[in-house]
């Protein structure tokens, strides 16, 4: 099969696409065709050596694709369907073994490069609006870069919940994008706070930020008092260490830094989340932008313009066009 593999991190020129042995499927893991794959913030500090893996390996953590055998005493899936997953890696190569405790059903009628957009942004959406934080009708949430991928979810479900969303963006076609996506106030970044301030009062009561260290002071100033910030990913650079006294002088804030994994902890956490998920998508209530799709071999072009914080909506590598 072709894949991408990294044999020594660095930039996107270290994403090489090659020959690449073909998987088989151990016990429980199913083989698939990978119809999609999607380019996340991970996938970036992974190859960049941010976040460390054994070299060399295949990068990619999420898809969607069909089922073309299952390992030894697998039930739950046969050759044919359509699964989709997130957390395993591997994910940019035409074949992928995917252990059966996280391989996600998709529904009938779902294209799979849609579904391939939805399970690592989707869930991880799913666990910051429905368990970090559990957003209320009336709650007022703040979320930055609003018009990608990770934000147009963030709007669409804290919408969903009765929210009012301000975003942050850094330009005019986002903030019309954000717009489009439901929140109510769209900002630029610079003084972002003060405007906060503004059109709340005491501030808000969660603040999502996947930018990190640009915008974590901040963010951390938008907070009403008992106010919830939750930090998930630092697509601008690691936040710096943070005295625990300014949650005390913040007015009793609470700060987290969760993960998928510990909040899909139980298979039937999992499928409650992505369940929730792929129903939204495929009722029209979610609207997922898939803003790109590159041939695997560009993943180096996906990594640039995902990297210069160029794109809205999601990325895809799609192996074979």
């Amino acid at each position: 099969m072709r894949a991408i593999v990294i044999s020594a991190t660095g930039g996107p020129e270290v994403l090489r696409h090659t020959d690449h042995p073909d998987p088989e499927p151990g016990a429980g893991r199913l083989l698939v065709r990978v119809a999609a794959a999607g380019v996340n913030f991970i996938d970036i500090y992974q190859r960049s050596g941010q976040y460390s893996l054994p070299l060399p390996f295949v990068p990619g953590r999420e898809g969607a694709g069909i089922v073309l055998a299952a390992g030894e005493g697998v039930t739950e899936f046969a050759p044919g369907d359509r699964v989709a997953w997130a957390g395993v890696l591997g994910s940019y190569a035409e074949l992928l073994t995917v252990p059966v405790a996280q391989a996600l059903p998709v529904p009938d009628g779902l294209d799979l490069t849609v579904a391939a957009a939805v399970p690592l942004q989707g869930m991880t959406a799913h666990y910051l609006t429905h368990s970090v934080h559990q957003v209320k009708p009336g709650d007022d949430v703040l979320v930055h870069a609003a018009a990608g991928g990770m934000g147009l979810l963030l709007t669409q479900m804290a919408k969903l919940r009765g929210a009012n969303v301000i975003g942050t963006v850094s330009t005019d076609e986002k903030a019309k994008i954000a717009r489009a996506a439901g929140a109510d106030t769209v900002l630029r970044y610079e003084g972002f706070a003060d405007a906060v301030r503004d059109l709340t009062g005491p501030g808000v009561h969660v603040v999502y930020d996947g930018v990190g260290a640009a915008t974590f002071d901040d963010s951390l100033a938008s907070l009403r008092p008992r106010g919830m910030m939750a930090l998930y990913g630092a697509a601008s650079g690691p936040v710096p260490p943070v005295d625990p006294m300014r949650l005390h002088n913040g007015g009793s804030l609470f700060l987290t830094r969760p993960t998928l994994n510990d909040y899909t902890a139980t298979r039937e956490e999992l499928l409650w989340r992505a369940s929730d998920v792929f129903g939204w998508v495929a009722s029209g209530e979610l609207r997922i932008e898939v803003s790109e799709r590159y041939p695997l071999a560009e993943a180096a072009s996906a990594h640039e313009a995902l990297a210069a914080r160029r794109t809205t909506g999601k990325l895809l590598l799609v192996p074979r066009p």
